[in-house]
């Protein structure tokens, strides 16, 4: 059973006709998500003010700074926008949502690809890496955190990083509600494969937290691991990185295998990593093995499946690679 994450969403991705024409945008990813995840739809625009439909606004570049500006209009919302960045950097201090997915390109909501401008009407950007004065600030207040936007969410792996940062989150936010150090160590153990792909450098931090060595209070523990876990699930692991995991977990059952099963898992192996087969089909492999041979420990790992399966669908085809 997966916890639930909470992730702040523009209003206009599935929930509601707020965007400068009127319109709500579609996303078959959105609509997947909505019965796994808490969606916390904000508009920032209409949050400051503006209705639906209104003048779209434009991210004029002056001496370097950038200004939110109606493109008609001509009318400055930078001040407002920049105030209700810190309105919901306050309201989520206490509590982090566990990732954000905002609207792609968008002056205000954007975290990438935005497109800036000397001036207002006909004129060519100066800039399409900008980023929009809400997203910018999300990202500045909330740095830490699984940020995407909607329209870098239909490449697979960029989608699949998204879930697996999100749904780990969440499971960490509900363990912290009672802040246990068996609860801490559990939580550690299951998903100590997964975090080995992220990073074993990071890995080791960890661990070194959990064994408390400095005999830090619990909820200095738990400060600590946080910011930690915050940083290892911003790596996307790479294919070198999963193949070290995957050759680690065939070691626990290597002495079993007979010469043709090891030559075929190697075979596998060799493929996955020239990307002629999806890691997918490893990990389901080494599933097979580790209820074959009854291995405990491994049953419970989180990288076999880190988040519901049901968001993996029949659409990703050839797609359903993690690194």
């Amino acid at each position: 059973m997966f916890i639930k994450p909470n992730v702040i969403i523009s209003k206009c991705l599935e929930h509601g006709h707020c965007r400068f024409d009127g319109s709500m945008i579609s996303s078959q990813v959105v609509k997947d998500m909505m019965a796994y995840v808490n969606f916390i739809p904000i508009c920032p625009e209409m949050a400051i003010g503006l209705s639906s439909p209104r003048d779209s606004l434009r991210l004029i570049d002056a001496h370097g700074e950038h200004f939110l500006i109606g493109n008609k209009t001509a009318v400055d919302y930078t001040v407002e926008m920049k105030a209700y960045v810190k309105e919901i950097a306050d309201a989520y201090q206490g509590e982090t949502p566990d990732g954000f997915l905002l609207k792609s390109r968008s002056p205000s909501c954007g975290v990438k690809d935005v497109k800036s401008y000397k001036v207002l009407g006909k004129a060519p950007c100066i800039n399409k890496s900008s980023k929009g004065i809400f997203g910018g600030g999300m990202m500045e207040a909330f740095g830490d955190l699984i940020l995407e936007d909607e329209a870098r969410m239909m490449n697979f792996d960029i989608r699949e990083h998204f879930y697996i940062g999100i749904f780990t989150k969440a499971e960490f936010r509900e363990l912290s509600k009672e802040k246990t150090k068996k609860g801490l160590v559990a939580f550690h153990s299951r998903h100590k494969y997964l975090f080995m792909a992220c990073s074993q450098n990071q890995l080791k931090i960890l661990g070194k937290i959990v064994a408390n060595h400095e005999h830090l209070h619990l909820d200095a523990i738990f400060e600590s691991y946080e910011n930690a876990l915050n940083q290892i699930l911003k790596r996307k692991p790479t294919k070198g990185q999963y193949t070290n995991v995957l050759l680690h977990i065939f070691g626990y059952f290597s002495e079993n295998m007979n010469s043709e099963e090891k030559a075929y898992f190697l075979d596998m192996l060799g493929q996955y990593r020239d990307s002629r087969i999806p890691l997918m089909s490893l990990l389901m492999l080494l599933k097979s093995w580790v209820f074959r041979f009854d291995m405990d420990y491994l049953k419970i790992q989180s990288i076999f499946e880190p988040y519901p399966k049901d968001l993996i669908h029949i659409r990703d085809s050839g797609k359903i690679v993690l690194g």
